[in-house]
């Protein structure tokens, strides 16, 4: 039951992280490092064939390898907080909900904005 629930999350990620390279909204690499994730859980082939990818591999692996978040991503998480707080203050949501969803959202991008964005120019700056 638990392998078939992990195989379903990874299907799933999967196709949103398929569609997120084509929508500008929806994020690609956060959907395909949890494919990633629930197929190591559930099925080694489907993992490796994700790995191996030759489109839907690197971000995977420069994640894995290196904790990169590529510079696209990030662009695409700070305009979604923008936009997804906006929306909020637009729809005039109580003040308590906007201080916790500004608070996450703060944190978030803390997260991704602090992570390097190129693994080959972030290793040769430290090499210095």
């Amino acid at each position: 039951m638990r392998r078939t629930l992990w195989l379903l999350l990874g299907h799933l990620s999967l196709v949103l992280g398929i569609i997120g390279a084509v929508l500008p909204l929806l994020p690609t690499t956060p959907f395909l490092l949890l494919s990633a994730l629930a197929f190591s859980r559930s099925s080694p082939r489907l993992a490796h064939w994700l790995h191996e990818h030759p489109r839907l591999g690197p971000p995977i692996r420069n994640w894995r390898q290196h904790g990169v978040i590529g510079r696209g991503a990030k662009v695409v998480v700070v305009v979604a907080a923008v936009v997804s707080l906006s929306g909020s203050l637009w729809l005039a949501i109580p003040w308590w909900a906007l201080v916790a969803q500004a608070t996450i959202l703060a944190l978030v991008l803390l997260f991704v904005l602090t992570r390097p964005s190129d693994p080959l120019r972030d290793r040769q700056d430290s090499a210095r």
